[in-house]
């Protein structure tokens, strides 16, 4: 099993974040797809000291079953 996410420690709460490869595999697009959503707000980003974005897991997982639940309607 692979771990996907990393954990944060953020105001005594951990929180998990996943990479925009990690997302487009959950989402099943391209990652540059992921930082199209980042850019047009659909989806908000954290910047790490080197630059790159991250998403919070519990957001992403948010979205994700919006969209599951818009296909079975």
């Amino acid at each position: 099993m692979t771990q996907i996410g990393t954990l944060v420690g953020r105001n005594d709460k951990d929180e998990e974040l996943l990479t925009p490869s990690e997302v487009a595999k959950l989402f099943r697009v391209d990652p540059k797809t992921v930082t199209r959503w980042a850019k047009s707000g659909k989806l908000s980003s954290i910047r790490t000291l080197g630059g790159h974005r991250r998403y919070r897991a519990s957001e992403v997982r948010s979205l994700l079953e919006g969209q599951q639940q818009a296909a079975n309607e």
